[in-house]
């Protein structure tokens, strides 16, 4: 079984996010969507809300998993028994990072391959972090967060805003 994990702090998922998502299913025979808790990020969504809006966002895809890990994304990948991970790149900038990550985890664990993929031309400007700038100014976020997501992201992304100043 070809199993892969496509990791990320997903804060909060994005209609990008959802795009490589099913990108990577046609890939693999399981894929596991793998939330990370870094403790150095501050988040606006807890690890347990990003885990629900993802399965959410995947209740439609069969071998698709979600889970939350912390540590070493090798450490997850040998206990998921995992062989691929998947990272998506958007611009020129962001190969030359997940290149150098791509290069640390397969020091760390040479079995373990690292598939790039792109996302639709639509989402190469989405990001997580464009997410929360846009919506904590009040802006628009449809069409960069799935539709049944706009609403609690937009809330949310006001209310820290307001608790910032």
């Amino acid at each position: 079984m070809r199993t892969a994990i496509y990791p990320g702090s997903f804060d909060p998922p994005t209609l990008g996010h959802r795009d490589l998502i099913m990108r990577a299913d046609k890939l693999v025979d399981r894929l596991i969507v793998g939330v990370l808790h870094n403790p150095a990020k501050q988040a606006c969504f807890t690890v347990a809300e990003r885990v629900a809006m993802l399965e959410e966002l995947t209740r439609d895809l069969p071998h698709v998993e979600v889970a939350s890990f912390n540590g070493l994304l090798v450490d997850f990948a040998r206990q998921q028994d995992a062989h691929f991970i998947i990272r998506g790149v958007r611009a020129f900038s962001d190969f030359e990072y997940e290149f150098q990550m791509a290069l640390m985890n397969r020091k760390l664990n040479a079995d373990l391959e690292t598939v790039f993929l792109m996302p639709k031309e639509e989402y190469s400007v989405v990001s997580s972090r464009m997410v929360r700038e846009v919506g904590s100014m009040g802006g628009d976020i449809s069409g960069l967060v799935p539709e049944t997501f706009v609403d609690r992201v937009a809330a949310r992304l006001r209310s820290s805003r307001s608790l910032a100043t």
